[in-house]
Formats: structure tokens, C-alpha cells, sequence
């Protein structure tokens, strides 16, 4: 990823699966939430960004654009949208 820069306020962000399995039960790809919860991959350029490559982020719901880049699922949104930074 490290080929694509995104410009002025956007990110470019991997969108982490949450677990698709509830106790014993499987919960079917249809019936799935788009994730939420994402790694940061690349920031455009901004003077002061508040997230870095690599922070855990949550976004807003409909935030982002989904492409493919390298064969990888990813969202690019704007800064804007990332509503906190996961501490871990």
C-alpha cells in the first residue's frame, strides 16, 4: 500500500471483520454489518492529522469509497469521518 497517497483530508483505511460466529451460531454473510472498525493504511496530506498509519479507527456507517488496491478491500473517507482511535 505504500504506492497510494491519498490527497488533502482523506485516509485510506483496511476494514477489520468483526467475529461472524455468536456462541454456536454462524451469522451468514447476508445477515452481516458492514464493519465499523478499521487499520489506518495511508493519510492524505494534512498539517495536523489526528490519526497515523496503523492507528485502529471507528468510522460513521456509509463513511468511505470502496476500492481494491493490491488485490486488498479498502475504504478511502475523509478525515472527517472517522468518528475515535481505538487505545489497545
Amino acid at each position: 500500500m505504500d504506492k497510494v497517497q491519498p490527497l488533502a483530508d482523506r485516509v485510506l483505511i483496511k476494514p477489520i471483520e468483526e467475529e461472524n460466529k455468536v456462541g454456536n451460531i454462524i451469522i451468514p454473510d447476508t445477515a452481516k454489518e458492514k464493519p465499523l472498525k478499521g487499520e489506518v493504511l495511508a493519510v492524505g496530506l494534512i498539517e495536523e492529522p489526528q490519526v497515523k498509519v496503523g492507528d485502529i479507527i471507528l468510522f460513521t456507517k456509509y463513511a468511505g469509497t470502496p476500492m481494491t488496491i493490491e488485490g486488498e478491500d479498502c475504504l478511502v473517507m475523509r478525515e472527517s469521518d472517522l468518528v475515535a482511535v481505538i487505545n489497545e
